[in-house]
């Protein structure tokens, strides 16, 4: 094999097998399964944030509409017990425009199985937006407001212990 073939294949031929040996191990019968959960993270609060990426000049309408139209459904899902904290902030200077992001929301659901439980929020919509034309384009609005949103689930690192 000549010299520049071997500089490419063998690294690609080392972390491919690499790759599979990191595979195999993690899927021993010996080790219980990731998706099992114990009953005490069952009942740890999950937490999400949403960041939003206003486009330049529509932060304060984006803002707007997100108040009358999201996060009463947000208080809502609050009351039923699903989320117990909803907050939002914005940075107090500016950064990059690539790093940039305007309104950060951070939603804490009850336990990480309520969020992502596909949850339908369509009644609670239909209950205080009887109007739901309306109501759709408002939401299309407040989305074409937007440069990008992105969502980032979080979790707890723990400094003293493992």
């Amino acid at each position: 094999m000549p010299i520049r073939m071997r500089r490419v294949f063998c690294p690609l031929m080392i972390a491919a097998m690499a790759s599979i040996l990191l595979f195999f191990a993690g899927h021993s019968a010996a080790k219980p399964p990731q998706a099992t959960m114990s009953a005490e993270a069952k009942d740890q609060p999950y937490v999400n944030k949403y960041y939003y990426k206003a486009k330049w000049g529509h932060a304060d309408e984006f803002l707007t509409l997100f108040k009358k139209n999201h996060y009463p459904v947000l208080k809502k899902e609050m009351e039923l017990g699903r989320m117990l904290k909803v907050t939002m902030v914005a940075p107090r200077y500016h950064t990059t425009e690539d790093g940039r992001w305007d309104y950060r929301v951070t939603i804490m659901f009850k336990n990480a199985t309520v969020a992502n439980d596909n949850f339908d929020s369509s009644t609670i919509i239909k209950q205080h937006y009887p109007d739901q034309e309306s109501y759709k384009k408002k939401e299309q609005r407040r989305f074409e407001n937007l440069d990008a949103h992105w969502d980032l689930p979080i979790k707890d690192v723990s400094l003293d212990g493992k």
